[in-house]
């Protein structure tokens, strides 16, 4: 069988059996790597529009005829098979991709296989001005990349320095902050792994780096939890940042922590954006933690498809995230918890609550919802199509504090929370990533199931709310047999942003019940 291999990872490079093969129109070149990493039959009139968007269609048709005509003779041989009106690779071929074979190992390891695996970002340096639909795939492709190699050399870094591999660490850790300078979280490996392998003076200066770039480029100061990491902390500076553990569930390994030690275990379901490691970054985040931590035993998690979770290439639901949330808290040994969903991860919780009763002491929603988008009987939510456009715009601020004006309008201008928030999404997903997460909200209705919820519940909405409007708070609690609402003023969506206090009340209430 002939065998043929895709490098994507830096500028595209083909080769069959071991023969490089020039393929000097660059379109040729993203005919076969679309075709490849489809991974099956792709219409023609699809590859056509795509590759020739303002050519009408005959003419497009006839351009792609030449295309593959232009393959043929470059490979000496059939390398795509055409049936009817759709195109694929040939089947008798073995087909590689460098970046399927970097995504596997980040599943299923070694991840320092992915990370030599991963020599460039994705097609870098290849791009089609005219094709502004491909680019834009390319685009996110590349990004959903770079993300999970963020999270393979977070995981490698921690990995290396608990057995006892400091020096290795170091180097994967000089990697990560050189592929985002601005991140003070990747900064912060560094100096872990500088003072793991006993160089306190490197520490220094990677602190010195640190603080000197984030005043020079973002006019801000660093976190004192950064500081913290070369002198004696103080008790008000930061708290511990337990170890990131995994469960696997339905082969997919989910990241989870926990905090605290109190009798009651308290479960944090996360809205659509997560990562269990960053929040610590955010000194109103670990406020929040630690005040959670003094009422029970707080387990907190990254649902699958985000943050430091594997990526998973379908819509989650909210089925799989009450499958989530019972297979980390069996992970953490827990029998029963209070659970608290916010915003997004309400439903989620809604589902858990009528498949596992017996492993629910109580719900807390805050700022959540039964229903994504509008409806006739459910007037206060957006339209699909002002969801969907919604979606683009956050999609096109991705890197940078995309809507954080909307989600905590009381943190816009604040350079250093926009600075974290920025740093946070793109370690949590990717743009093309987080398109299906959003799709999925989009589409969620469980209103059907709110009568069958039995668990005490009280339910959290600010007045103002700009994500979610309070009226969603307001049916949520009104379909919960006996769910208390509580309306909490200003319009911050985010609860450790803001007054907590009504929060923090509701749930040390439903703990000290248990």
């Amino acid at each position: 069988m002939e065998r043929l291999e895709f490098r994507l990872l830096g500028f595209p490079e083909f080769r069959l059996n071991g023969r490089r093969v020039e393929l000097a129109l660059r379109k040729a070149a993203a005919l076969l790597i679309y075709l490849a990493e489809a991974g099956g039959p792709v219409a023609r009139e699809v590859a056509a529009t795509l590759l020739w968007p303002e050519t009408d269609e005959e003419a497009a048709r006839a351009r792609l005829r030449r295309t593959l005509h232009k393959i043929r003779v470059a490979f000496g041989t059939e390398v795509i098979a055409a049936a009817g009106a759709s195109l694929s690779l040939h089947p008798a071929l073995a087909v590689e991709l460098d970046s399927k074979v970097f995504e596997h190992a980040c599943n299923v390891g070694p991840l320092d296989e992915a990370s030599d695996i991963y020599r460039g970002d994705y097609l870098g340096g290849f791009s089609l001005p005219d094709c502004p639909e491909f680019d834009e795939w390319v685009f996110f492709r590349r990004e959903a990349l770079r993300s999970r190699l963020v999270q393979a050399l977070e995981r490698t870094i921690e990995a290396k320095i608990a057995g006892g591999e400091p020096r290795s660490a170091v180097v994967h850790a000089t990697r990560l902050a050189a592929l985002d300078p601005l991140s003070e979280s990747a900064h912060r490996h560094l100096i872990r792994a500088h003072l793991a392998a006993g160089d306190r003076a490197a520490a220094e200066r990677q602190i010195e780096s640190c603080v000197r770039l984030l005043r020079d480029e973002l006019g801000v100061g660093p976190d004192p939890a950064t500081l913290a990491l070369v002198r004696e902390p103080t008790q008000d500076v930061t708290l511990d940042v337990p170890r990131t553990r995994y469960v696997e569930v339905d082969g997919i390994h989910l990241a989870y922590q926990t905090v605290g030690s109190g009798p009651t275990d308290i479960g944090l379901v996360p809205g659509f954006i997560s990562h269990v490691e960053r929040i610590w970054e955010d000194s109103r985040c670990r406020a929040w933690i630690s005040a959670i931590s003094r009422m029970g035993r707080l387990i907190l998690f990254d649902r699958r498809g985000m943050g430091l979770s594997d990526r998973v290439g379908v819509r989650p639901t909210v089925e799989t995230t009450a499958q989530d949330i019972l297979a980390v808290m069996n992970a953490a040994g827990s029998r029963r918890a209070l659970l608290i969903g916010a915003s997004e991860g309400g439903p989620g919780c809604v589902r858990f609550a009528i498949d596992h009763p017996d492993r629910l002491i109580g719900l807390v929603l805050w700022g959540s919802l039964a229903k994504g988008s509008r409806a006739s009987d459910y007037p206060f939510a957006l339209t699909a199509a002002q969801y969907d456009l919604w979606k683009q715009r956050l999609i096109a601020g991705w890197g940078g504090p995309a809507e954080i004006e909307t989600f905590a309008p009381g943190l816009s201008g604040d350079r250093q929370a926009e600075t974290w928030w920025a740093g946070l999404l793109r370690a949590a997903s990717s743009p093309g990533a987080v398109a299906g997460l959003l799709e999925a909200l989009r589409d969620t209705d469980v209103r059907s199931l709110l009568a069958r919820v039995s668990a005490p519940t009280v339910v959290l909405h600010r007045s103002g709310d700009r994500a979610v409007r309070v009226e969603a708070g307001r049916l949520l609690a009104a379909g919960i047999p006996g769910a208390r609402f509580i309306e909490v003023a200003g319009n911050d969506h985010w609860f450790w942003v803001g007054d907590q206090q009504p929060l923090l009340d509701s749930i040390g209430a439903l703990a000290r019940s248990s």
